[in-house]
């Protein structure tokens, strides 16, 4: 099958779509390039922020249920999201994560390269990782294109068990073991930006439980929906069960569960998030799915205004 190509995006649950706004549009500086509803609760909010065209393996997308409970860390998730950030950037990003009043912002090395660890309001945790990153990011809010985000450098799955999720990952999706440090494994995809994906043994941890702060999903990018395809047809010959394609308006999905529980998306590249509306002005409207364009006058009403 073809290998995927690294992360396409990432979801996330919040307990505040404004507060989304504020932190990662305003403090971490990513562009809210699409404001539409999730597919499945039209009633709720599904925002994405990225880079300036929502490039894949940019993207972190958030569905905001106000009043959801806190989720709890743990096994079978990806508990932690990374960002590459420009070396020589790490003291401009801790000051400016400190005075967010975000929680303790941490600095670490991991596998030689320098991060910092911190959380959002909710408790979801990311790490802005030096990097030699070659992708412009999108410079507002005051972070200069000399230190703007320049989308994921990867993720970091915490799993009770890592050797089935690792053979997939090897087997069948194209990574390579490149390190491993302890209970720490890392694996790369071979000349993919977004290509790391981190095993965190954690045979102790109990189960994670979703709610806010936790990660809904991680999606793996592959150009077209003929490599999804073929990337179906293997995964279901080696016993996943995967959905059929469905189309997400700006990609085109499929679903399944990873062997340790993780839910894994494949999306593709096409046909991207200015179909709807033009660069220069992604994220100001809202951009609703052909089946709810129904009800576009009750939603207005209910979904809170977003000050960006």
């Amino acid at each position: 099958m073809s290998p995927v190509n690294g992360l396409h995006h990432v979801t996330a649950i919040s307990s505040s779509a404004q507060g989304n706004v504020d932190f990662f549009g305003k403090h971490l500086g990513l562009r809210l390039v699409k404001k539409t509803v999730n597919f499945d609760d039209p009633g709720t909010y599904h925002l994405y922020f990225a880079d300036e065209v929502g490039t894949p393996g940019s993207v972190l997308t958030f569905f905001p249920w106000a009043g959801v409970p806190s989720g709890r860390a743990g096994t079978g998730e990806a508990g932690l999201t990374q960002f590459a950030v420009p070396r020589g950037t790490l003291d401009f990003w801790k000051a400016r994560l400190e005075a967010a009043a975000a929680a303790p912002v941490i600095d670490e090395t991991v596998f030689e390269e320098r991060r910092l660890r911190s959380q959002d309001p909710d408790g979801f945790a990311f790490a802005l990782v030096e990097s030699d990153d070659g992708r412009p990011g999108w410079a507002s809010n005051g972070i200069g294109a000399d230190a703007a985000v320049k989308g994921f450098r990867g993720v970091t799955l915490t799993l009770a068990e890592t050797d089935a999720t690792k053979a997939l990952l090897t087997g069948l999706m194209g990574y390579s073991e490149t390190e491993r440090d302890g209970n720490l494994t890392r694996l790369v995809s071979p000349d993919a930006a977004a290509g790391v994906v981190d095993l965190l043994h954690a045979p102790d941890q109990r189960p994670a439980g979703q709610g806010a702060g936790r990660v809904h999903h991680i999606a793996f990018r592959v150009a077209d929906r003929q490599e999804q395809a073929a990337v179906r047809e293997t995964l279901m010959a080696e016993g996943f069960q995967v959905t059929p394609q469905i189309d997400r308006n700006y990609f085109f999905a499929i679903y399944f569960r990873s062997p340790d529980g993780v839910l894994f998306e494949v999306a593709t590249d096409e046909p991207g998030f200015a179909t709807d509306e033009p660069v220069a002005t992604l994220g100001e409207a809202l951009k609703l799915p052909d089946q709810h364009e129904h009800l576009r006058p009750l939603l207005e009403k209910r979904l809170p205004e977003l000050v960006v």
